[in-house]
């Protein structure tokens, strides 16, 4: 085993899962010369001195490196050093400028009087007292976090993710890691179940402990909600922890039972068992987390509620006289209804919560516009909402009214609660909700508790789409056959949007009839079989090519979709090129690398989480932004979301971002583009499904380009997707009784 010490310079390339790092460090040398060392470097910052353990060898591309098996921090000792470490952000409040001219004022003795008389730094010039205790309790959470970091080591705990756990629990961190890991799971962002049991096993909890299969089953039901459904068959939830815990099936069944009972202190049940209809319409026992099964219950109640009290805020559609009302909106439209939107029309302002769906083409926004029209005319109070910052400017734009995200609408505060509830309802006589498919249970739970009794709802949304990245498909089951809700399908197509090739092929996809992808002047195929290839050929014509033929901006007016994240044309290689391409790194863009990422003053992103700390009412997943400032003294970056909100981020929460020049089909749902570039490829052949491409297609105002091969796109549209989402809200809106074990 051999021994390196040097300046850590740069790292060219971290990864957060499995701790692989490739690193530059300055050994000391002179001449400039910087050495390349790999491995177990995790948790290392730029700028510290390291101690390192490992073996030399060689690479046959990039030459000589030490491969790195452990290491420890040491403080600089040279002024040069401690110039290098202080000016590398390591510590907020201080960066190039103010390292240079703290250590030309204290020498080598900098870093002792940081750490016991910073009271001395505003000798600095420059240096007043906000400042200077700045740095002093930057320099103190460094430390403090620094031994979290050095316990975790061992596990292969990233950085950020020790950051986390230090923010969550200060100085009880190592108590909490060692004694009680399963709860990082449940109270950490980015730790999940895996993680957490990791670590349990090295700090010596048995492989068949209860805590562990009971936080093991609780894991395996949340995975199923990040699927989208609110609760899993007990057959299948205990096959899947069986799997996941490599235990017995005796005890993975003793444990359920355990989460079903109520705790002794607390009262409360880690899981919900019921007996619901299953696909076949048999009787399965169903499996609930706590919140997704009072969601559930709750919304089913409040659109009840709703639909049945006497209570009516626009009594004026009661006995409207609608010939007159319909001509007058005639009159002000300059447009007259089709027979299904005037049904539409009468529904939503006479019925407490309605259902308007319908493909692209057939309407749905015109009829939107004249439903708040004729409520407006009789002076009603109409809110307007929807899921996505982008969906809710173009229902503003649409409607000439102001719109909102349903989360500003409701106000959502730190920790997911609400302003509005049933408590201290919405002063709205008409609520609208567009782009309703993408409403998630939790949301539209949230969101029906805060309309008022007599209040009308109207739902607006594409049943066809793909259903909403979170749990449920609030949408569909309000739509089925038992549903006592009111509906409207819109089905014709207008002769105006018949002459676009977007339209017409969006219609043609969800009939299962391939895409005509010849003779359009907006909707083009170019042909690549290789997958590798697609993805480079989607590059190009996502950053080059539209943009030079159709003179639209690639970073605003260009979205590439994607089936799936990963592979050469997943969304996350994809990114990738398309930074380098459109935000390419240039010495005076400003930037900052956070594992395997680099972020850039101009790269368009998305939040990939639900943060409700953040921001004026929250960022939630799937929110979009341009990086618009990179404070390397400060450790900050800001983006300008979609919703025109500007968001700081620390460097340490860096992990709640992605690259958004490609992003997944799914996260694409509730936006708009001028143009989408989708790949479709062999290579995603498991994705590949009918609502997938049609989604896909029907997020472009104006163009769609195909990359890929004819096989990929004839499988996407023959592909049905298999099998409904597990949730029972369509069976509680029927009224149905439910059983109770």
């Amino acid at each position: 085993m051999a021994r390196l010490e040097g300046v850590l310079e740069r790292i060219t390339y971290a990864n957060e899962e499995t701790g692989y790092t490739v690193g530059r460090v300055d050994t000391g040398r002179g001449a400039g010369d910087l050495l390349t060392v790999v491995g177990a470097l995790l948790g290392a910052q730029v700028g510290e001195s390291l101690r390192m353990e490992g073996r030399w060898g060689s690479h046959p591309q990039y030459g000589k490196q030490f491969t790195v098996e452990n290491y420890r921090t040491m403080l600089p000792a040279t002024i040069q050093g401690i110039r290098r470490y202080l000016g590398s952000g390591l510590v907020k409040g201080i960066g190039p400028v103010f390292a240079d001219r703290i250590t030309q004022h204290f020498g080598l003795d900098t870093l002792d009087i940081i750490e016991q008389e910073p009271k001395r730094l505003i000798e600095v010039p420059g240096l007043g007292p906000k400042r200077t205790k700045k740095i002093a309790d930057a320099w103190e959470e460094q430390k403090a976090i620094k031994e979290v970091m050095v316990f975790l080591q061992s596990v292969d705990v990233s950085t950020s993710i020790a950051v986390r756990i230090y923010k969550k629990f200060g100085d009880a961190s190592i108590s909490v890691v060692k004694n009680q890991p399963y709860r990082l799971a449940a109270d950490v962002w980015g730790i999940g179940f895996l993680t957490a049991d990791r670590i349990a096993q090295s700090v010596g909890i048995p492989h068949d402990s209860p805590e562990r299969v009971k936080a093991g089953l609780q894991y395996a039901l949340s995975q199923a909600t990040d699927q989208g459904n609110c609760f899993l068959p007990e057959e299948r939830l205990i096959a899947d922890a069986v799997k996941l815990l490599q235990v017995d099936t005796g005890l993975v069944i003793e444990c359920l039972a355990e989460l079903a009972l109520p705790d002794e202190d607390s009262g409360e049940v880690g899981v919900v068992r019921e007996k619901v209809p299953g696909e076949d319409g048999e009787p399965v026992t169903a499996i609930y987390l706590v919140p997704f099964h009072r969601a559930e219950l709750s919304l089913s109640a409040q659109l009840s509620r709703l639909l049945r009290t006497e209570e009516d805020r626009m009594p004026a559609f009661r006995d409207v006289a609608w010939d007159k009302a319909l001509a007058w909106l005639a009159d002000r439209t300059g447009a007259q209804l089709a027979p299904e939107q005037e049904e539409a029309v009468k529904l939503a302002l006479s019925e407490k919560v309605a259902v308007l769906t319908g493909g692209p083409g057939c309407g749905k926004s015109f009829t939107v516009r004249s439903v708040v029209e004729l409520a407006r005319a009789k002076r009603a109070k109409v809110v307007l909402a929807a899921p996505t910052g982008r969906a809710a400017k173009r229902l503003a734009e649409l409607t000439g009214a102001e719109a909102s995200t349903v989360h500003r609408l409701l106000e959502l505060k730190p920790g997911g609660d609400a302003a509005y509830d049933k408590d201290r309802p919405l002063d709205a006589d008409l609520v609208v909700v567009d782009e309703a498919s993408m409403l998630d249970l939790l949301l539209a739970n949230k969101l029906a508790k805060a309309v008022p009794p007599g209040a009308h709802l109207l739902f607006v949304g594409d049943v066809d789409q793909l259903p909403s990245v979170g749990a449920g498909e609030v949408l569909r089951d309000m739509l089925a056959e038992e549903s006592p809700i009111p509906a409207v399908r819109l089905t014709r197509i207008f002769r105006q949007a018949q002459e676009s090739g977007v339209v017409t092929n969006a219609h043609r996809i969800n009939s299962g009839q391939h895409p005509l992808t010849s003779g359009l002047k907006d909707f083009f195929l170019f042909v690549e079989d290789d997958t590798e290839e697609a993805g480079r050929l989607t590059v190009d014509v996502a950053a080059r090519r539209v943009p030079a033929k159709f003179g639209l901006d690639p970073r605003r007016d260009v979205q590439v979709l994607a089936p799936m994240h990963r592979g050469p044309a997943g969304a996350g290689n994809l990114n990738g090129l398309l930074q380098q391409a459109i935000t390419p790194g240039r010495p005076d863009v400003p930037e900052k690398r956070f594992g395997g990422r680099v972020f850039r003053v101009g790269d368009k992103v998305t939040q990939i989480r639900n943060n409700y700390e953040k921001g004026e009412n929250g960022v939630f997943n799937g929110t979009v932004g341009v990086v618009t400032a990179l404070d390397a003294e400060e450790q900050k970056l800001t983006v300008l979301t979609d919703e025109d909100e500007e968001v700081p981020y620390d460097f340490d929460e860096l992990d709640e971002l992605a690259h958004a020049y490609a992003v997944t089909i799914h996260r694409s749902q509730g936006s708009e583009y001028p143009c989408v570039v989708i790949p479709v490829t062999t290579g995603a052949w498991m994705m590949l499904q009918r609502n997938l491409l049609y989604t896909a297609v029907t997020r472009a105002k104006k163009l769609v380009v195909l990359v890929g091969s004819r096989r990929a796109i004839g499988q996407a549209v023959r592909t049905i997707s298999a099998g409904r989402r597990c949730t029972a809200l369509d069976f509680r809106l029927s009224g149905a009784a439910v059983q109770k074990i």
